[in-house]
């Protein structure tokens, strides 16, 4: 099979289900952004992250392919069933974050972002998971989409920030407090 179809040369594209969607439409910029988050973890895995943040970056990665797939569906697809996000997916990051943060200092200002390649980077990965967020909230506005796409998304965010705390702990990086002026 050859990887490229040229079904997509003019501009278009389809979702699960066959309808041809333009390529710049909210649908696929949403779930571009989270592939994008997707990568950029990878990226942040072949940095060597400590190896209980590396177990939970594999996780998450297996997880934005099942978000992906959903946003790649639209609920009128008379598709087969598929994964979904669920509640019980939510509170493992919720499970996450908790016990990461007993292991870090009380956060008591805001802190810039930064430290070892691995916590800046996830850092960074907050930043690409907030902007997916925004997308996919904009088109919650538009189209009928699962809101625990939102929910999970918003808490994967803070995820990333814990672990880049994390990270930056483990690393004996500083944090570097913002001063406002």
């Amino acid at each position: 099979m050859k990887i490229y179809t040229k079904t997509g040369d003019k501009g278009e594209t389809s979702l699960f289900g066959g309808k041809r969607v333009s390529k710049n439409s909210l649908r696929i910029d949403c779930y571009g952004t989270v592939d994008e988050l997707n990568s950029f973890i990878g990226i942040i895995c072949s940095n060597k992250p400590s190896k209980k943040i590396s177990l939970l970056l594999n996780v998450i990665q297996n997880e934005l392919f099942i978000i992906g797939a959903d946003l790649a569906t639209p609920n009128d697809a008379k598709t087969k069933s598929f994964q979904k996000i669920s509640n019980k997916n939510i509170k493992n990051l919720e499970n996450y974050i908790d016990n990461l943060e007993l292991k870090l200092p009380k956060l008591k200002n805001f802190i810039l972002p930064g430290g070892s390649v691995v916590g800046s980077s996830l850092h960074y990965a907050r930043t690409v998971c907030r902007s997916a967020e925004r997308k996919v909230v904009a088109l919650s506005k538009l189209e009928l989409i699962d809101k625990l796409l939102i929910v999970y998304l918003n808490r994967l965010s803070d995820l990333l920030f814990v672990m880049a705390r994390y990270e930056n702990k483990e690393n004996k990086k500083s944090e570097i407090n913002w001063v406002s002026k």
